[in-house]
């Protein structure tokens, strides 16, 4: 499998963040991936006053992203939008996947909430807007197993091997929007950890640079593998990184270091 992680830095100006997108979906298709992965909110990513309209898992953000699988034959992971969620205060921070024809393949709501106070650095409370959703998710895409989180999810360990022993993942996905602060520190390290103890393939594709007052993004979009070695790595600007996945690596790893077979809780 070929994928591509697509770091974009979306702002406030929806029509120009879908238009970046598609550029960067357009390489990805050139350099003959497989699979596109977009970021977290990666229709708009600015003031909470400017936010578009929750849509539902058909409406036109879908539409968008389905047209483009279909257009260039590839399967596409639209980082996450926000979708109307349960009551008028709270969306869903969701993703969804496409296939090769344009067909809704996979839907994940975001579980873990990113609700953090820092006195004097960061006050952000994810749950104030964004309901959690509860399911798990895995895809199966071109018979890779793909399980899917959003951004937060990174720190819960629990979830990924969740994905990779119930789910049977051979690939994590994480689209973010990570910031900056703990992102110099944690980012790599975390994604190299989850591969590590999953055994898995991950391909995290972030935001990057700075995006409404007081929120600037890490970036660093990368493709691990199962031995947590760093494959493909995005400068510190918008544009596509492209990695080949040998699955059958994968195997080989399992087979010579069975730590997900040798578990005893």
């Amino acid at each position: 499998m070929r994928v591509a992680v697509c770091q974009l830095n979306s702002r406030d100006d929806r029509k120009a963040n879908l238009a970046a997108a598609a550029e960067l979906v357009g390489r990805a298709a050139a350099a003959g991936a497989d699979l596109a992965i977009l970021p977290e909110y990666v229709d708009y990513l600015g003031p909470g006053r400017g936010m578009p309209e929750p849509e539902s898992v058909d409406g036109e953000f879908a539409g968008f992203f389905a047209d483009l699988a279909r257009q260039h034959g590839m399967w596409v992971l639209a980082g996450s939008f926000h979708e109307i969620g349960p009551d008028a205060s709270h969306t869903y921070n969701t993703s969804l996947v496409f296939d090769r024809s344009g067909g809704l393949a996979g839907v994940y709501r975001k579980i873990h909430l990113y609700d953090v106070e820092i006195p004097g650095r960061v006050s952000y409370l994810e749950s104030r807007t964004v309901a959690a959703g509860t399911e798990p998710v895995v895809v199966d895409v071109d018979g890779v197993r793909v399980g899917l989180s959003i951004c937060y999810d990174l720190r819960f360990p629990e979830l990924y091997r969740q994905l990779s022993v119930a789910g049977g993942a051979q690939l994590l996905v994480v689209p973010a929007a990570f910031m900056l602060h703990t992102g110099r520190d944690h980012w790599e390290v975390l994604l190299r950890a989850r591969a590590i103890e999953n055994q898995c393939f991950v391909a995290a594709a972030g935001q990057i640079g700075d995006h409404d007052p007081g929120r600037t993004c890490f970036g660093r979009s990368m493709v691990i593998d199962p031995w947590g070695t760093v494959l493909g790595q995005a400068p510190d600007t918008v544009g596509t990184v492209v990695v080949d996945l040998d699955l059958d690596r994968l195997q080989s790893i399992r087979t010579e270091l069975p730590s997900l077979a040798n578990r005893r809780l």
